[in-house]
């Protein structure tokens, strides 16, 4: 029999002692769900191994009772598609299932905790969540930026809550891992199960967070129209920014599902303007050659290139300086005087984030929704729920927490888009050797 080398074992609060209500299990409940796992996964992988994650699903006893428990849910961090999708399944999913009676909704993120701030407490029903699937955004609202995790923990300790479900980013799981730890350290039985995401698609330990399809398929939709853009003009550039702070999953996968892009470019990969190997002679070549030309850059690329201010916003993120401006700029002063030209900008990213979720990003919400809920009432704790190579299992928010996932330039991925776009040649493309 094969052995792991590695264990992501879940906390509990205790002993569950209460029979499920659910009329049947699955059959994979109890057993681990074995993956092998290289540094392309994560970084925090220094050599392959066997990782054993607790598989995900509903188990036979509860730590709660059903009859009596409380939840509450909070939504934080920017907005992303299947939001309200998976408060709704998190919703049906308590009500029907377990035939829990007290769900409640924080409004505006963290701040809804904070009594000083005002927000009013929401009472979740399937009525109230019947049609927020159809929407973008979240019923609850949101908001960025830390709250004291002692005053959250007096918040659910005086509401009674027993299950709180954080749906978030990177910056709301370290928040949801505070939470926890607070309730921990006061001794409290309080589960904490958070429900990742981002259309970054960078969450440490996560092959794809929801919402993800949703906006890769709404980001096509720019670059086609930036394609059009620049095949109506005689040396057209259309230029598509899209989200990606430190990751360009995004334009990567946008990328391969358009194959209209001549440059992609994102944080992971420094490219150069001028010189050998430059961005801007490889655009002039191809402008002389096909009188057109496409570049997809994530909002993070080329971040060495320019001078930020040093300020960081709500989240802690350090301000980006704007790449869309580095690009336009810099195209007109190398091509002024050299060969006439036209550039189209678009900047999609607010339109991507906020609409409705795609067919297959509500499946994945109702999924992740419905195994947190499985996951809180079984006691389980510190803890998200996530599709890991097409697997549902549970992982530690430590191992999310670490670190922001990062495109791979060993990938298969990137290998594909540089083979597409034929950029191969431009400096900060290829994986280094030292990188190996």
């Amino acid at each position: 029999m094969i052995q792991p080398s590695h264990f992501l074992r879940i906390p509990t609060l205790g002993k569950a002692v209460f029979p499920t209500p659910l009329p049947y299990l699955s059959e994979k409940k109890s057993e681990n769900v074995l993956l092998s796992l290289n540094r392309n996964f994560s970084e925090d992988i220094a050599e392959p191994g066997l990782y054993a994650f607790e598989a995900a699903g509903p188990s036979s006893n509860l730590f709660f009772n059903p009859a009596q428990v409380s939840c509450a849910i909070v939504t934080c961090g920017g907005l992303c598609p299947g939001l309200n999708d998976v408060i709704r399944a998190v919703v049906h999913e308590a009500w029907h299932a377990y035939g829990v009676r007290r769900i409640l909704g924080i409004r505006y993120g963290l701040e809804g905790f904070i009594p000083d701030y005002g927000h009013a407490i929401l009472t979740l029903t399937p009525e109230t969540v019947e049609h927020i699937h159809q929407f973008g955004g979240t019923l609850l609202g949101s908001s960025r930026g830390p709250q004291d995790p002692e005053k959250i923990a007096d918040f659910l300790e005086a509401q009674r809550i027993d299950i709180l479900f954080v749906i978030g980013g990177d910056g709301s799981m370290k928040a949801a891992k505070s939470i926890s730890n607070a309730i921990t350290a006061r001794g409290g039985h309080i589960a904490v199960i958070g429900i990742p995401k981002t259309i970054d698609n960078d969450i440490n330990f996560i092959t794809k967070s929801f919402g993800f399809d949703t906006a890769v398929s709404k980001a096509t939709e720019a670059v086609s129209c930036a394609h059009v853009e620049a095949l109506g003009t005689h040396n057209g550039i259309g230029i598509v920014k899209l989200m990606g702070r430190e990751s360009g999953f995004i334009a990567a996968q946008t990328a391969l599902a358009m194959r209209e892009a001549n440059f992609v470019l994102i944080p992971e990969a420094p490219f150069a303007l001028q010189g050998k190997g430059g961005l801007l002679p490889a655009l002039e070549r191809r402008l002389k050659e096909r009188g057109h030309a496409v570049i997809i850059a994530a909002e993070g690329a080329g971040q060495h290139l320019m001078q930020t201010c040093g300020a960081r916003d709500a989240s802690g993120n350090i301000v980006l300086a704007d790449i869309g401006d580095l690009l336009r700029q810099s195209i007109r002063e190398y091509f002024s005087g050299r060969i006439p030209f036209s550039i189209k900008y678009i900047d999609p990213s607010y339109i991507i984030r906020s609409v409705p979720a795609d067919a297959n990003d509500r499946v994945y919400c109702g999924m992740l929704g419905q195994l947190a809920v499985h996951a809180g009432m079984a006691g389980k704790t510190d803890m998200v729920t996530a599709s890991v190579m097409n697997q549902y299992v549970h992982i530690p928010l430590e191992c999310i927490t670490r670190r922001r996932r990062r495109l791979s330039l060993h990938s298969d991925t990137w290998r594909a888009v540089l083979e597409c776009t034929g950029q191969r040649d431009l400096t900060g493309m290829m994986p280094s050797d030292a990188a190996r």
